[in-house]
């Protein structure tokens, strides 16, 4: 029912995510972050939220992405009906990344590893969907966040959600930002759309020069000037 990708941008050390579905709310049910560990996207036909917790914890605690994965996965008797990816990281830096696609989540289903990060889809319209949005994000210019919405882009334009879709979300985690969480839970004509518009009020104008002056993670006590 979603498709995700997750990454970290060398280049400022943010990490983040982007999903879109044919259901509502994904940016709620899908995505989890933590600088401390890094990202995670907990999907599919029975999706846990808590598999998505779990798996930052157990990266949080030292294990890389496929063991934590792994270890969260075998605990899980609906495993077959839930799909989880991953991406770590260690030392400020991305290591590793982990997935699983449960055997029962409706085709087209899959994952696919790139440096840097992962994408994972189920109900795609076709097998190129992973590989769109990988490359979507890859070939894109602009900020790290304008490349992962550029990736959903290209995702829906490959076919994206067999069904269509009807929320999108994005995650942004940057060490000296605030977060970037924006969301659109339920839009039937155009959600990706409308999460691009969103996204350009939230990072231009007097919004964005307000999100300037407020506690990041770098600087805990940060006050206006």
């Amino acid at each position: 029912m979603t498709f995700s990708i997750l990454a970290r941008d060398p280049e400022t050390g943010a990490i983040g995510g982007a999903a879109a579905t044919g259901s509502l709310c994904v940016g709620g049910w899908v995505l989890r972050g933590d600088l401390a560990s890094g990202m995670s996207a907990s999907q599919g036909a029975a999706p846990s939220t808590f598999w998505g917790e779990d798996v930052l914890s157990l990266m949080r605690g030292g294990l890389g992405a496929a063991a934590a994965v792994e270890r969260v996965v075998a605990a899980d008797e609906g495993r077959d009906f839930r799909q989880l990816s991953a991406l770590d990281i260690h030392d400020g830096a991305c290591t590793h990344t982990g997935a699983h696609t449960g055997a029962s989540n409706l085709d087209e289903k899959g994952h696919l590893a790139f440096p840097g990060g992962i994408a994972a889809g189920n109900m795609l319209a076709g097998r190129d969907v992973l590989a769109a949005l990988v490359e979507g994000y890859r070939a894109a210019a602009g900020s790290f966040d304008r490349r992962l919405l550029a990736a959903l882009r290209a995702a829906r334009d490959a076919g994206g959600d067999f069904r269509g879709l009807l929320s999108a979300a994005l995650l942004v985690l940057h060490p000296d930002r605030p977060p970037l969480t924006l969301r659109i839970d339920h839009h039937p004509e155009d959600p990706l759309g409308a999460l691009m518009a969103l996204h350009e009020r939230a990072t231009t104008g007097d919004y964005a020069g307000w999100v300037r002056q407020v506690p990041v993670s770098t600087d805990r006590t940060r006050v206006p000037d």
